[in-house]
C-alpha cells in the first residue's frame, strides 16, 4: 500500500452503466487494539490488522466487507480491486478466476507458492492466501447487491433457517497488560490458572450471556490446561465445553487429555497438527475431534473425511473463500455425516455480521460458534453488535444491515498510517519476544 486508502474508480462512455455496476473500489487498512492472549505461537500484538472493503455501485449502494490486513494480503487485494470495477456485483462466480488471475504473480503469492508453516490456521499457500482476500470482496458485493434489492443478505444465499445463531465464549490465557505499556488497557486483569479461567468465563457470561465456553490451549503443560477444563465443569455443570491447543499435542497426549476430559468436552479441537496424527487420535478416542486446521479448503476433505480424522470442521469464510462457499462446505459436511461449526480470528463488527448471516442459512448447525469479537473493544460500525442469552439475531435489514462509521475507521486507519511496520503484519512470536527476548515459537508436537 501507499500510505492511504485505495481508490479505484472507472470512467464511463455514453451509456448509463447498470444500477449493479462497481463504480468504485475503496480498500481501507486499519490497525484494531488487542489484548495480550496467549497461544501456542506467543502472544497477540497490542495491535492486529484488518482489511476493510468498500464496494460502490452506480445505483449508489455501498457495500463492506471486512479480511486479514497483513501486507501479503493487501498486496493482493489492489490488482483484484482493479480488476472487479467495472464488474456487477452480482457477478461472483467470476472472483476466483479473477483473483487468480490478478493475484498469480504477485510476490505475497510466488512467496506463498511453496507449502510454509501457517501457524493458527495451518498450512500456507497461495491459493489459501488468494481465498481469504477474496472473501471479503465477496461479502462486500454481496452487501451492495442485498442493499440494491432491497434484500437481506441471507435472502441471496437462500433465506434464513434460524432467526438467531449461537456463539460460544472464547476464553484465552491471558496477561493483565502488553509488556511496556504498549496497547490499550483494559479491566480484564490476567488469567493464567483455573481460577482466572473460571472468572473470566462468569465475566462473558454475565455480559453476554454466553452459555458455551471455548479454551484456548497449548499456552502451558497439558495438566494445567485439563485442570482449567476441569473447573470450568465444575462452575458451570451441563455446559458446552472446548478445547483447542492449536496442534501443541503429541499422539499420546492428545490421547490422554481425550481421555481424561472425555465426560466434559464437546469437542477436543486440532488436539495435534497434521491429519494422519488427528486420524490416528480419532480412531483411538470416542471424544469428537474438531478443526479448523487441517480441514481449510476443499482439496483437504478427502483425506480427513475418508480417514474419520474429524467429526466436526469450524468453517471460517475468510479461509474458505466468502458465504457461498462455506454453504458448499456445509453440504458436503452434511453428505458425509460430519459437524459444523465456525472458526474466529481477531475481528471487527462487519465480519461476524457475515458470520451471523450465512451461519442462519445452514441447517443442522449444531455447534455454537466461535468469536473474538467481545475481545475486541474498537470497531468501525456505528453501532456494535450486541449478544443476547450468547446469540445474535439476524438481520432482515437490507445486506449485512451494519453501517459504517467513517470517523471511527479513519481514526484506525491513521494509526495504521503512523505505524513504522512493527504492527502491519501480526506476529505472535515477535510480541512474545517484547518480553521474553529469547522466545522462539515451539515446534509442534511441544509436548
Amino acid at each position: 500500500m501507499d500510505g492511504s486508502r485505495l481508490h479505484t474508480q472507472t470512467g464511463w462512455g455514453a451509456g448509463a452503466p447498470a444500477p449493479t455496476t462497481i463504480t468504485a473500489i475503496h480498500l481501507t487498512p486499519v490497525l484494531v487494539a488487542d489484548p495480550p492472549l496467549l497461544n501456542v505461537q506467543g502472544v497477540h500484538q497490542p495491535y492486529t490488522p484488518r482489511l476493510i472493503v468498500e464496494v460502490t455501485t452506480a445505483g449508489g449502494a455501498t457495500g463492506l466487507g471486512e479480511t486479514y490486513g497483513d501486507t501479503k494480503y493487501l498486496d493482493l487485494a489492489r490488482p483484484l480491486a482493479d480488476a472487479l470495477t467495472g464488474r456487477r456485483v452480482t457477478d461472483l462466480n467470476a472472483l476466483p478466476r479473477l483473483a487468480a488471475e490478478t493475484c498469480g504473480d504477485s510476490p505475497a503469492a510466488t512467496e506463498a507458492g511453496e507449502v510454509t508453516a501457517g501457524g493458527l490456521r495451518g498450512a500456507q499457500t497461495a491459493d489459501k492466501l488468494r481465498l481469504s482476500v477474496l472473501s471479503g470482496f465477496e461479502v462486500a458485493c454481496l452487501d451492495a447487491w442485498g442493499r440494491l434489492a432491497g434484500l437481506p443478505v441471507h435472502a441471496l444465499l437462500g433465506g434464513r433457517v434460524r432467526d438467531r445463531v449461537d456463539y460460544s465464549a472464547y476464553l484465552f490465557h491471558r496477561w493483565a497488560a502488553h509488556p511496556g505499556g504498549r496497547g490499550e488497557p483494559d479491566d480484564w486483569g490476567a488469567a493464567l490458572d483455573p481460577p482466572g479461567i473460571v472468572a473470566q468465563a462468569r465475566r462473558f457470561r454475565d455480559i453476554h450471556g454466553f452459555r458455551s465456553f471455548k479454551l484456548k490451549g497449548g499456552v502451558f503443560e497439558p495438566a494445567a490446561e485439563i485442570a482449567a477444563i476441569r473447573a470450568l465443569a465444575a462452575a458451570f455443570p451441563g455446559r458446552p465445553l472446548r478445547l483447542d491447543p492449536n496442534g501443541a499435542w503429541s499422539v499420546p497426549t492428545s490421547l490422554k487429555v481425550a481421555h481424561q476430559l472425555r465426560d466434559v468436552l464437546e469437542y477436543l479441537e486440532d488436539p495435534t497438527s497434521t491429519t494422519a496424527h488427528m486420524a490416528e487420535v480419532a480412531s483411538r478416542t470416542d471424544l469428537p475431534l474438531a478443526t479448523n486446521m487441517c480441514v481449510t479448503t476443499f482439496a483437504e476433505i478427502r483425506e480427513a473425511f475418508t480417514r474419520g480424522a474429524v467429526r466436526i470442521v469450524l468453517g471460517d469464510h475468510h479461509y474458505w473463500g466468502g458465504l457461498r462457499a462455506t454453504r458448499e462446505l456445509a453440504a458436503v459436511c452434511r453428505t458425509f455425516g460430519v459437524g459444523l461449526s465456525m472458526h474466529s480470528n481477531t475481528h471487527l463488527g462487519i465480519s461476524l455480521a457475515a458470520m451471523t448471516q450465512v451461519a442462519a442459512t445452514v441447517p443442522g448447525l449444531r455447534h455454537a460458534c466461535d468469536t473474538h469479537y467481545p475481545w475486541q473493544t474498537e470497531d468501525v460500525l456505528t453501532e456494535r453488535l450486541a449478544f443476547t442469552d450468547g446469540a445474535l439475531p439476524v438481520s432482515d435489514a437490507p445486506g449485512l444491515g451494519v453501517a459504517l462509521d467513517r470517523e471511527r475507521l479513519a481514526a484506525l486507519h491513521a494509526r495504521w498510517l503512523a505505524d513504522d511496520g512493527t504492527y502491519r503484519d501480526r506476529d505472535d512470536a515477535a510480541a512474545m519476544r517484547a518480553a521474553d527476548p529469547g522466545w522462539v515459537t515451539p515446534r509442534v508436537p511441544r509436548w
